[in-house]
């Protein structure tokens, strides 16, 4: 049976879905933008709003049980494919030495007009 996930510590869904579902051990995140929680703001640039991305995917994915540790697999869209490499030295101090695998896309636009958006799916290893 899947299990619903909402973070308190996270930004509220700006629609019809949830922070996470979990069913037989398996996270699936929603996508994380650089929305400050207190705030409900985007935060300024793509560096900001990516550091705010990576703590509130990391604090959905604590909500869920799991942690960056845990991440298996990552999709990061960005609104400019030439702000790849500051997202990218940011993504990867994050999640240390053992990367999870990883997509990262350009898109037209994403929600709130934010710049970076990540999702993951990750195992359950806390709980």
């Amino acid at each position: 049976m899947k299990e619903i996930i909402n973070a308190t510590n996270a930004p509220a869904a700006l629609g019809p879905y949830s922070h996470a579902v979990a069913m037989e051990g398996i996270v699936f995140t929603s996508g994380q933008l650089g929305v400050d929680p207190s705030t409900g703001k985007l935060a300024e640039g793509v560096a900001a709003q990516a550091e705010q991305a990576l703590t509130n995917l990391e604090n959905v994915l604590e909500a869920a049980g799991s942690c960056m540790a845990c991440v298996v697999k990552t999709t990061v869209f960005v609104q400019d494919l030439a702000d790849f490499g500051t997202v990218n030295a940011i993504y990867g101090k994050r999640f240390g030495q053992d990367f999870p695998a990883r997509s990262c896309v350009q898109v037209a636009a994403l929600p709130a007009g934010g710049l970076v958006e990540i999702e993951a799916i990750a195992l359950r290893c806390k709980k």
